[in-house]
Order: C-alpha cells, then sequence, then structure tokens
C-alpha cells in the first residue's frame, strides 16, 4: 500500500512538473516573440514617425504656396472685375491688353518685393545666427582653457600623491620586509617554546606519577573548594553551640539549686549545722561554674573556627580537641561529686523524717546519678576519639570515623533517657517531700527550680540527640570531603600546610581578580584617536616653534650686540661730526648774525609773512625713509647734540624691535601653517587607510556575493538534477508498470481463451 501510495504521489509529481515546464517553455517562447514584436514596432514606430514629420513639413509649405497662389487669383478676380464694366463701355481691345500687361507687372513687382524681404529676413537670421555661433564658439573656448588649466593643476596634484603614495609603498615594503624577518624569528621562538612545553609536560606527566606513589605528597593538594559544604557546616556548628549553650546553662542550675537544697534539707543550715560530709559536697558543688563554663567556651571556638574559607574535616578541627578536653575536666567533676552525692541521698534515707517511698525514690536517683555520670563518660570517650585525627592520625583509621558517629548519636540518645528518668524521679521525690509535715517554704521553691533545670536539661538532651541523628548521615558523608587524588589528610601537619597552601591560593586569586575599567564606545574611542593625534601634532608644532624661537631669540640677541658695537662707533662719529660743526660755527658765527639780523628785517615788514616763518620755525617736519619715518625741526632752528642723538637712537630701536615683532609674528604663522598641513596630512593618510580597508571589505562582501550566487546556481542545478532524475526514476517505473499491465492483459487474455476452451469442451 505505501508503495502504491508513493507511486501515486510520484506520478502526480511527474505529471504537474512536465505540466510546468512544458507551460515554462511556453511563456518562455511567447515572451522571446513579444519582444521581437515590440523591437519591430517601435522601429516601425519610428520611421511612421518621422515620414509624419516629412510630410507635416511638404504639407505646412504647400499650404503656404496655396494661401499665396489664393491670394494672387483674388487679386486677378478683382482686377477682371474691375475691367469688364470698362471694356463695355469703351470696346476697345487696345486699351484691355493694355490693362492685362500692367496687372501683370502689378503682380510681379508684388512678388519681387516679397522676396526682397524674405530674403532680408534670411539675411538677418543668418546675421544672429553666426554672431550667436561666434559667442558660443568664445564661451567654449574659454572654458576649455578653464579646464585645461584645472586639468594641469588636477595633474600635478595626482602627480605628487602618486610620488607620495610611492614613498609610502616602499616604506610599507621595507616595513612588510622587516616584519617578515621578525616573524620568522617569532616563529623559530615558538618552535623551541613548543618543544620546551612538550618537555615540561612530559616532565610534569612524569612528576604525577611519581607522585601518585607517595599518599604523604598527595595529602599536600589543595581540594576543590565546596562553599555549600563550608555554609552547611556552619549552620550545624551553629546549631550545635546553642544546645550546648542551653544545656551548660540547665547544668548550671542544676548544681546550683542542688547546693542549696543541701544547705536546706535534711538540715537547715540557718537552724543546725549540716554534716561534714554535705559540707564537703556543697563545697564542690559551688566549683561548678569553673567545670561547666569551659564547655561553652570550647564550643564557641570550635563554631569560631569553622569559616567559609577553610576545609571542614576531623583532620582540620583542631579546636575539636579543646572542647573534647573541658569535657573530660568536667566528667573529673562529676566523679569527685558523685560519691558525696549517693552519701548525701543516704544520709537523707537514715534521717527520721524519711519514709519508705521517700527512700525508694531516693535510691532511684542515686541509680540515675551514676547512670548520668557514665554517659557521660562515655560521651567524653567517643569526642575524644574524633578529636584524635587533628592531633594522632594514628589513633583512630578513617574506617572507624562512621562508626565512632554512630556511637555518638546513640550516647547522646542515652543521655536523654537517662535525664528522662531523673526528671521522673525528681518530680516523685518533690511531690512526696511537699506532702511532709516538715516541709518548708524554701525546701518546695528549691524542689521546684530543681525540678526545672532537670526538666530544661532533658529538653536540651532531647533536642542535641534528635539534631545529631538528623545529621548523621551527613556527617558520615562529609567525611569523603579531602584532598584529591588522596585517600585522606594523612597528619595534622600536612592538613595545617595544605590549608596554608589554600589562603595563598586564594591570596593570589584574590589580586588577579581586578575590576575591569569601563569600556569607551568605538565611536567615542575613534573621535578621542583624532583629537590625540591632533594635539600630538599641535604640541609637536608648538616644540618646533618654542625651539625656533629660542634660535631666532639667539641670533637677535648677537645682532643686538653687533648693533650695539655700531651705535658706539657711530656715537663716536657723531660726537666728532659735532665738534667738527661747533668749529665750524665759531668760525662763521659774526657773518651769520649779521644775515639773520638783515633777513629779520626785510621779513618783519609784513606780518602775514612773519606768522608763516615763525610757523615753519616751530613746526617739525617729518623725513620719510626706507628705514621708517623721522620727525626733525627744519634747518633755521640748531638743534642739540644730545637730543638728537637720543631721537635717533630711539628711533633705530623702536624701528629694530617693530621689525622683530614682525619676524616673530610671520614665523609663528609658518609654524602654525606647518603644523595644520601636517595634521592635515596626517587626517589624510587615516583617510586613506579607511577607504583602504573599507575597499577591501567591500571586495570581501562582493566576493561573498559572487560566491553566494555560485552557491544559488549550484543548488538550482542540483534541484533541476534531482528534478530530472526522480522524472527519469518516475519514468521507468511508469515503463515498469505498463509493462506489468500489458502482462497483466495477456495473462487475462489467456486466460480468458483458457476458460473459453474449456466451455466449448
Amino acid at each position: 500500500m505505501a508503495s502504491a501510495e508513493l507511486q501515486g504521489k510520484y506520478q502526480k509529481l511527474a505529471q504537474e512538473y512536465s505540466k510546468l515546464r512544458a507551460q515554462n517553455q511556453v511563456l518562455k517562447k511567447g515572451v522571446v516573440d513579444e519582444q521581437a514584436n515590440s523591437a519591430a514596432l517601435k522601429e516601425q514606430l519610428k520611421m511612421k514617425d518621422q515620414s509624419l514629420r516629412k510630410l507635416q513639413q511638404e504639407m505646412d509649405s504647400l499650404t503656404f504656396r496655396n494661401l499665396q497662389l489664393a491670394k494672387r487669383v483674388e487679386l486677378l478676380q478683382d482686377e477682371l472685375a474691375l475691367s469688364e464694366p470698362r471694356g463695355k463701355k469703351n470696346k476697345k481691345s487696345g486699351e484691355s491688353s493694355s490693362q492685362l500687361s500692367q496687372e501683370q507687372k502689378s503682380v510681379f513687382d508684388e512678388d519681387l518685393q516679397k522676396k526682397i524681404e524674405e530674403n532680408e529676413r534670411l539675411h538677418i537670421q543668418f546675421f544672429e545666427a553666426d554672431e550667436q555661433h561666434k559667442h558660443v564658439e568664445a564661451e567654449l573656448r574659454s572654458r576649455l582653457a578653464t579646464l585645461e588649466t584645472e586639468a594641469a593643476q588636477h595633474q600635478a596634484v595626482v602627480d605628487g600623491l602618486t610620488r607620495k603614495y610611492m614613498e609610502t609603498i616602499e616604506k610599507l615594503q621595507n616595513d612588510k620586509a622587516k616584519l617578515e624577518v621578525k616573524s620568522q624569528t617569532l616563529e623559530k621562538e615558538a618552535k623551541e617554546c613548543r618543544l620546551r612545553t612538550e618537555e615540561c609536560q612530559l616532565q610534569l606527566k612524569t612528576l604525577h606519577e611519581d607522585l601518585s606513589e607517595y599518599s604523604q605528597y598527595n595529602a599536600l593538594n589543595v581540594p576543590l573548594h565546596n562553599r555549600r559544604h563550608q555554609l552547611k557546616m556552619r549552620d550545624i556548628a551553629g546549631q550545635a553551640l546553642a544546645f550546648v549553650q542551653d544545656l551548660v546553662t540547665a547544668l548550671l542550675n542544676f548544681h546550683t539549686y542542688t547546693e542549696q537544697r543541701i544547705q536546706i534539707f535534711p538540715v537547715d543550715s540557718a537552724i543546725d549545722t549540716i554534716s561534714p560530709l554535705n559540707q564537703k559536697f556543697s563545697q564542690y558543688l559551688h566549683e561548678n561554674a569553673s567545670y561547666v563554663r569551659p564547655l561553652e567556651e570550647g564550643m564557641l571556638h570550635l563554631f569560631e573556627s569553622i569559616t567559609e574559607d577553610t576545609v571542614t574535616v576531623l583532620e582540620t578541627t583542631v579546636k575539636l580537641k579543646t572542647f573534647s578536653e573541658h569535657l573530660t575536666s568536667y566528667i573529673c567533676f562529676l566523679r569527685k561529686i558523685l560519691p558525696y552525692q549517693l552519701k548525701s541521698l543516704e544520709e537523707e534515707c537514715e534521717s527520721s523524717l524519711c519514709t519508705s517511698a521517700l527512700r525508694a525514690r531516693n535510691l532511684e536517683l542515686s541509680q540515675d546519678m551514676k547512670k548520668m555520670t557514665a554517659v557521660f563518660e562515655k560521651l567524653q570517650t567517643y569526642i575524644a576519639l574524633l578529636a584524635l585525627p587533628s592531633t594522632e592520625p594514628d589513633g583512630l583509621l578513617r574506617t572507624n570515623y562512621s562508626s565512632v558517629l554512630t556511637n555518638v548519636g546513640a550516647a547522646l540518645h542515652g543521655f536523654h533517657d537517662v535525664m528522662k528518668d531523673i526528671s521522673k524521679h525528681y518530680s516523685q521525690k518533690a511531690a512526696i517531700e511537699h506532702e511532709l509535715p516538715t516541709a518548708t517554704q524554701k525546701l518546695i521553691t528549691t524542689n521546684d527550680c530543681i525540678l526545672s533545670s532537670v526538666v530544661a536539661l532533658t529538653n536540651g538532651a532531647g533536642k542535641i540527640a534528635s539534631f545529631f541523628s538528623n545529621n548523621l548521615d551527613y556527617f558520615i558523608a562529609s567525611l569523603s570531603y579531602g584532598p584529591k587524588a588522596a585517600s585522606g589528610f594523612i597528619s595534622p601537619l600536612s592538613a595545617e600546610c595544605m590549608l596554608q597552601y589554600k589562603k595563598k591560593a586564594a591570596a593570589y586569586m584574590k589580586s588577579l581578580r581586578k575590576p575591569l575599567l569601563e569600556s569607551v564606545p568605538y565611536e567615542e574611542a575613534l573621535a578621542n584617536r583624532r583629537i590625540l593625534l591632533s594635539s600630538t601634532e599641535s604640541r609637536e608644532g608648538l616644540a618646533q616653534q618654542v625651539q625656533q624661537s629660542l634660535e631666532k631669540i639667539s641670533k637677535l640677541e648677537q645682532e643686538k650686540e653687533h648693533w650695539m658695537l655700531e651705535a658706539q662707533l657711530a656715537k663716536i662719529k657723531l660726537e666728532k661730526e659735532n665738534q667738527r660743526i661747533a668749529d665750524k660755527l665759531k668760525n662763521t658765527g659774526s657773518a651769520q648774525l649779521v644775515g639773520l639780523a638783515q633777513e629779520n628785517a626785510a621779513v618783519s615788514n609784513t606780518a602775514g609773512q612773519d606768522e608763516a616763518t615763525a610757523k615753519a620755525v616751530l613746526e617739525p617736519i617729518q623725513s620719510t625713509s626706507l628705514i621708517g619715518t623721522l620727525t626733525r625741526t627744519s634747518d633755521s632752528e640748531v638743534p642739540d647734540v644730545e637730543s638728537r642723538e637720543d631721537l635717533i637712537k630711539n628711533h633705530y630701536m623702536a624701528r629694530i624691535v617693530e621689525l622683530t615683532s614682525q619676524l616673530q609674528l610671520a614665523d609663528s604663522k609658518s609654524v602654525h601653517f606647518y603644523a595644520e598641513c601636517r595634521a592635515l596630512s596626517k587626517r589624510l593618510a587615516l583617510a586613506e587607510k579607511s577607504k583602504e580597508a573599507l575597499t577591501e571589505e567591500m571586495k570581501l562582501a562582493s566576493q561573498n556575493i559572487s560566491r553566494l550566487q555560485d552557491e544559488l546556481t549550484t543548488t538550482k542545478r542540483s534541484y533541476e538534477d534531482q528534478l530530472s532524475m526522480m522524472s527519469d526514476h518516475l519514468c521507468s517505473m511508469n515503463e515498469t508498470l505498463s509493462k506489468q499491465r500489458e502482462e497483466i492483459d495477456t495473462l487475462k487474455m489467456s486466460s480468458k481463451g483458457n476458460s473459453k476452451k474449456n466451455k466449448s469442451r
């Protein structure tokens, strides 16, 4: 059935594919035909359009000619109409012929006038077109000249850039050669490093194999840090500390109230003296705090030693030994007070106030006290065993850890059972004593306090027993927590060394864990890089400017010294000249004074001339030359020697200062422009690099596009090949099916022939 369905599906697919293929061929042929028809129609349309334009032009010319002829016909008809009545009146044929000749002449004159006007119009149009052509030609020639100059400039720029690029290419090729040499050396070094690493790995492997044979060395391996385990152990230690604190409080109250009871029963110490036995017992009970309090302190130290950074197993819990020692001292205290406690109970039984029921309760309590001491001794024995791995590794094997922990749980449950018996028997005893006629209020209150402390001890023992039982499986499972590839910590010394190594490793990892700097966005980093490059360029330019300024200052100082020497020489020459002028003035002084008096008398005739000469004498005269503008008085005034020398010196100094300032300003501008040009060249180089990178990316993108197109074509071809193979397969299947049908038909025909033969028989 499945094969038949598949064959049916294949047949349907083959039929649809053949139909679509035939339709595709037909559509392709139709599209090609339509394209050819559209091209032919376009050509025909162009030809028709051209012929239509020609015909339109001919039509326009014919209509214009027809209009002219129509006008002529109208004129001729009018003239004919005018000539007919004249001919009828005169009846002269000669006159009519003359009129016709005149009419023809007028028509010819009109045609000639029109031709002249048309010729004139054509001449005007030709002249305007010629002028316009000349104007356009001049514009195009000017534009061609400008374009040629721009092309020459661009060519010069291109030549400069090509030279620059060739220099950069040569530089890059040199850098490439250097980098290739450097890469070869680095490859050699890398090969050497690989060989060294392989040797080191082999050595490390051999060392690991050697170290695996020594468990003592493997014990120094730092185990994997299990933070969950440490937090769980710290939580358990905190709960145990709380239970131990409750137990210590209850024990303190029990021993203290027992001491108070001895002071008031069977003999009240306020009325009569108690027995020496009870006095000694009371003295010992008074010291209970010095034995009970250390239990809480030892448990507190154990809790503080369990932190998140340590490794908590039996080999590393050194403080458990301290707690075991405090528990041992408390058990010594219990052993010391147990005989006195038993004798005190016997003394109560021997009293005259003691009844048989009370005597029975006292005997039961004495048995319970013995059991409580035995339970504490048993518990202390197991805790001391658990403290051995941290002090004496050979004292307890790892295989016995689970059994010791199980026995600790059993001892705690036994302690709880003993405390329940003590609570039960002491409550019965207190009830009997309350019924005695000699029972005082102080005795009743003390019994109630002892009973409440016993109940607190019972509850605390039950809590700690259930707590240990609930966590016993975790304690047993946590014993496997230890160093890698080792059965456990061999000695306390190795455990201590392991903890030191762990602290060093944690400190090293903490030193490596540095906070990452805040990342800068890519665009901002590019902008900062451009600013940095420009700032470095400006800084380099300023440094060069400062260097050049220093050089110029030194040159100016040298020139200053030179000009100072020149000024001194000029001063000496000036003094000599002044001396010469003074001697000349002394010789010619009288003659000049007479001449001046005559001139003054001649000038004093007119007031206006006098004022003008006075102004001319008083006003200064400015002399302009290449070295500057010099202000001087007129020749009529005799200047002072020193003032004139100062004036010349000041003028030259001011001119030197002005020229140096202009020179410095020009140098600073040139340096600034040079720095800007360098910065622009750097930016241009960066832009070229970015352009090259973008071109490379574009090339890669085009390559990817071509590769994808090739893949698309290959997939199309493969798909077409698969379709062709499927069609061939379908055809072969159809042929086989047709053959099978023919065979079936032949078999049917043969069966029908056989059946007919049988019927005929």
